[in-house]
């Protein structure tokens, strides 16, 4: 009997034994597997996410519209002081935050660019709930590699608002924008001549963003503000009636890409690539020679 235990009759150890571990062939179809699910639920994550980051954006967008209406019904229907570098300097100096946003963006060192508490100070601060989340895009992230050196993750503002609408202090002391003298400066919401045709504020693209006054000439076909297209090749923009709008860009040119510190302005608008930059001057102001003050003055161009 002790013959047949050690070589296995009338025990357990005859039998098969569980394996314990998978062959070299059984792992490598694992891993394919696994990548063939990763390949195909991987840009349906990143589509979900840049969704859910363009809802934010455009979120975002309407409460800074909703807090300059807020302000205008306070101040008997004036729109929001929008000033250019140097005068917001001048006042804040004097202690004085009259302008829509105070902090002026760069890629430099200035604490502008990470100081929140300045962001909602004065302005239309204080009807955001002084929430500055709500003047920068989720998805605008990008900063220098000198701020990137100090730990700077994103600058506080994406935001910038039309330099045709509001008091831009001496640009408008006349009543008219010595910038654009032969377009209307919208003061009031009521001089608007259809507010859902000329819009207040606009995601600025990180290359041209600085004081918040987002200046273009309608006569001059070139960029020297840049609209962003952090979405997908798309801008949120919100109008003077309150309603915000989500535009795709249709020229490649108008979407460059980000470069801190070399953004090459202005940017010329080539003659036959016009189609982005009239969409968008038809929506910043009319032409004071337009009886009817409709925004088809500027050219006529820019209604689809």
């Amino acid at each position: 009997m002790k013959l047949f235990r050690e070589q296995g009759f009338g025990s357990d150890r005859g039998r098969n034994t569980v394996r314990e571990a998978f062959t070299l062939v059984e792992l490598l179809v694992v891993i394919a597997i696994i990548a063939i699910l990763a390949s195909l639920l991987l840009p349906a994550l990143a589509n979900a996410k840049g969704k859910a980051h363009a809802a934010a954006c455009l979120n975002n967008v309407r409460q800074v519209e909703l807090a300059c209406l807020v302000y205008t019904d306070e101040f008997n229907d004036r729109l929001p002081y929008n000033l250019g570098e140097n005068e917001i300097n001048a006042f804040r100096k004097r202690g004085q935050y009259l302008n829509w946003s105070t902090p002026i963006m760069d890629w430099e060192r200035n604490t502008d660019n990470t100081n929140l508490a300045l962001l909602t100070q004065g302005g239309i601060g204080p009807y955001t709930g002084r929430s500055p989340g709500v003047y920068r895009c989720p998805k605008d992230n990008y900063v220098s590699d000198i701020q990137s050196g100090l730990g700077w993750a994103a600058r506080v503002r994406s935001l910038s608002m039309n330099a045709m609408v509001g008091d831009a202090g001496d640009f408008s002391r006349s009543g008219a924008n010595v910038n654009n003298p032969g377009y209307r400066q919208f003061f009031k919401v009521t001089q608007v001549p259809k507010p859902s045709q000329i819009f207040t504020f606009i995601e600025e693209h990180p290359n041209s963003i600085s004081d918040g006054y987002f200046l273009n000439k309608p006569s001059i076909l070139q960029w020297l503000r840049l609209p962003a297209s952090h979405h997908n090749g798309a801008v949120h923009l919100s109008f003077t009636d309150g309603h915000v709008e989500t535009h795709k860009w249709r020229l490649a040119a108008t979407q460059p890409v980000v470069r801190p510190g070399a953004a090459y302005l202005p940017v010329r608008v080539r003659q036959d690539q016009r189609d982005d930059f009239d969409w968008l001057m038809y929506r910043t102001s009319t032409e004071t020679s337009s009886d009817n003050h409709d925004p088809g003055g500027y050219y006529g161009r820019g209604a689809k």
